[in-house]
């Protein structure tokens, strides 16, 4: 087998790549792959709008798994705050800390 083609060596033998391209291109193939927001059907996002409805009038803590292009994002607390025009919610998840959440990116809630 060709030494070019063992390890590194296809970067070490390349008198046309610059030092800039080599990194830009070995950190895009580290970097973690995006994923595609899945579509939600009509009854999903209703039982979505009820659990989080219910969780601010009766304040019971809720559990939403939310969208991102990465990784798995679940965050639970006490609805505090929807406003409907903008699509967000206020989610109280301690003491002094909360979090504004678009309606939009809750995959699922419980």
């Amino acid at each position: 087998m060709s030494k070019k083609l063992q390890g590194n060596g296809l970067w070490e033998s390349s008198r046309m790549m610059l030092p800039q391209h080599k990194e830009v291109i070995q950190e895009s193939a580290n970097e973690p792959k995006k994923r595609k927001k899945p579509e939600l059907d009509e009854q999903e996002i209703h039982r979505i709008e009820q659990v989080l409805a219910a969780s601010f009038r009766e304040h019971q803590t809720v559990t939403l798994h939310l969208f991102d292009e990465y990784r798995d994002v679940e965050l639970s607390g006490i609805v505090t705050v929807v406003q409907t025009y903008r699509r967000e919610i206020k989610l109280a998840t301690g003491v002094d800390e909360w979090q504004w959440i678009r309606i939009g990116d809750i995959l699922s809630a419980e």
